[in-house]
């Protein structure tokens, strides 16, 4: 039973080139690194953090929609472009590519036609967060390629990680759409969340969207997506954690049993 768990099982062979190791971990450094930046108090400047710098006055601002907007569509063209690129392969290369595609073009679009958005976004933040999804966005594909015509992994998990994505991307939207309701046309405030799963977490769209990405790396099975996936869910888990102590601070009422990302646990 030990052997179902050694990595080599369930990760695809690779070019045998430093390169794309180093790659890998430098990314899974990296978000861990915005993921402890955040339980710091050093926020990514969006959403309810957008102002939280002593500076952020003297810092260029754009809207939400446009820093929304700029955050998501380069790596939706980078996915939509990848059929055009890489037109052939096989089925959990069509998935990954599908995968990668649908998620970004389904924020882009949310961003266009589902949210309503109050603040700002600082420029600096629009920037990273951006290059760092089209980054993502293009490794995962691009890296994928490289696999054709390498054996396959023992355990092949691209059809239970398809699910997986399913379940994520579908539970990330209904819970984006709950949020969007919760705001009426003029209104600029912040109100405690129902519905959905938010009456047992703080960001349950965050817990999908983790779930989203642990199923693209089921899809792709390569140590770059497996890191990718990884980095995203420290990120996010921190990001919980302190929108939960936001609401705290901001409601005398917020349910204490209401916990930041995982039902009764976290």
């Amino acid at each position: 039973m030990a052997e179902i768990f050694q990595l080599h099982k369930i990760v695809y062979e690779e070019p045998s080139s430093i390169y794309f190791k180093l790659l890998s971990g430098l990314t899974l450094l990296f978000l861990g690194f915005l993921g402890i930046s955040e339980l710091l108090g050093n926020h990514l400047k969006y959403s309810k953090f957008w102002n939280s710098s002593p500076n952020s006055a003297s810092q260029f601002k754009v809207s939400s929609v446009v820093g929304m907007f700029t955050l998501y569509a380069p790596a939706s063209l980078a996915g939509l472009a990848s059929f055009l690129i890489f037109p052939d392969g096989d089925s959990r290369f069509l998935m990954v590519k599908l995968a990668v595609t649908i998620h970004f073009l389904k924020r882009v679009l949310e961003v266009l036609f589902i949210h309503k958005y109050s603040g700002g976004m600082m420029l600096d933040s629009v920037l990273l967060i951006s290059s760092s999804y089209l980054f993502a966005a293009a490794g995962v594909i691009y890296i994928q390629s490289l696999t054709r015509g390498f054996p396959e992994p023992p355990i092949d998990l691209k059809y239970i990680g398809f699910l997986i994505f399913l379940v994520g991307i579908s539970g990330n939207f209904y819970h984006h759409y709950l949020l969007s309701r919760m705001r009426g046309k003029n209104e600029k405030g912040y109100k405690i969340p129902q519905g959905g799963f938010f009456g047992l977490v703080v960001c349950p769209h965050y817990l999908f969207e983790i779930i989203a990405f642990v199923g693209i790396s089921f899809i792709s099975q390569t140590l770059f997506t497996y890191c990718c996936a990884v980095g995203i869910a420290v990120y996010l888990t921190s990001r919980s954690f302190v929108t939960r102590k936001w609401y705290l601070s901001k409601f005398e009422n917020f349910p204490k049993n209401v916990k930041a990302l995982i039902p009764y646990v976290f």
